[in-house]
């Protein structure tokens, strides 16, 4: 299952937090939601590890707040909240900022080696979009984490004049490193089922195979699936592997979930008469219900998580 990326936001106005909440999907996000510098910072000395993306509001505060972040050797991917009405008042910066975003992210100049510092509050992967934006904002996080992930580590990210300490400096450092390595292997995972429904080939559906293939298919499915069944209450570390191996092949066949049921109560019975003929109680079959939830639970999820939302 792809993880959710964790979200926090800093905003002062209720309704802007309502709309980022309702515009991230809580299957794909966790959102937190704060109002207040002492509940910001408290979450953040928390949560720092596993936040993947802060959203700040642009404001008088802004810089105390980014200030704090580089005392707490604290560096995430960030997007940026201006009003409609402040960025346009503002035009010529925020047309200054956006050709910073949109352009890479150059490489220290020893001869201008800041060449960004009016043009940042955080650090110079920041992203900056608007209240109108807002209907977007989860392509505007995806944005942020990906020019997060190529910032140096060489970076200037404080805007202040004063040589920072060279120990905080080594320290942001190794938390940008450690936040970039993580960032990329949750993406990875979560890119991974991203558009995987539409890499299916409808020649090897099961409604489109030959009747060889249809009953060469069907005879694995029931074996790997009587597999799963024999381990399933066994303390036996391959049954995950066992049941995603079950999940992808019916997936790329586009098997129906009545057809794994048809299987499932073609096997319990299968048992219950093995179980008559050894004078045994069928019972302990009921307790089986739980495999076929579980392996439809997976194959539901698995639909659910590759198919692309619309946007």
């Amino acid at each position: 299952m792809p993880p959710r990326l964790s979200i926090c936001t800093f905003l002062t106005l209720d309704t802007l937090n309502e709309t980022i909440a309702e515009a991230l999907s809580r299957d794909r996000y966790i959102v937190t939601s704060v109002c207040s510098n002492e509940e910001f910072f408290k979450f953040i000395e928390h949560e720092k590890q596993q936040l993947d993306c802060l959203i700040l509001q642009s404001s008088s505060e802004l810089p105390q707040i980014a200030n704090w972040l580089h005392g707490q050797a604290t560096l995430l991917p960030a997007v940026i909240l201006h009003e409609d009405s402040q960025h346009s008042q503002q035009s010529d910066d925020a047309t200054a900022v956006r050709t910073t975003i949109t352009t890479p992210i150059p490489s220290v100049d020893e001869t201008n080696p800041h060449p960004q510092d009016s043009l940042f509050t955080y650090h110079t992967a920041e992203l900056h979009v608007t209240t109108s934006q807002l209907r977007k904002i989860d392509h505007s996080i995806d944005q942020a984490i990906a020019q997060f992930i190529n910032l140096s580590p060489a970076c200037r990210v404080n805007s202040a004049t004063s040589t920072a300490d060279v120990t905080q400096a080594l320290t942001t450092q190794n938390f940008l490193l450690l936040q970039q390595r993580r960032l990329t292997e949750k993406l990875k995972e979560r890119l991974g089922y991203l558009g995987v429904y539409y890499k299916r080939d409808p020649k090897n559906f099961f409604r489109h195979l030959p009747p060889d293939q249809k009953q060469e298919l069907l005879e694995k499915l029931r074996s790997d699936y009587r597999d799963i069944v024999l381990c399933y209450f066994a303390d036996d570390n391959t049954l995950n592997q066992r049941i995603d191996d079950f999940v992808n092949t019916t997936f790329f066949t586009d098997i129906s979930a009545s057809q794994i049921v048809e299987i499932h109560m073609e096997l319990m019975d299968s048992f219950s008469k093995q179980l008559k003929l050894e004078g045994r109680s069928e019972e302990i079959l009921l307790d089986y219900r739980l495999t076929l939830i579980d392996t439809i639970a997976h194959l539901c999820e698995m639909y659910r998580r590759s198919i692309p939302r619309e946007t």
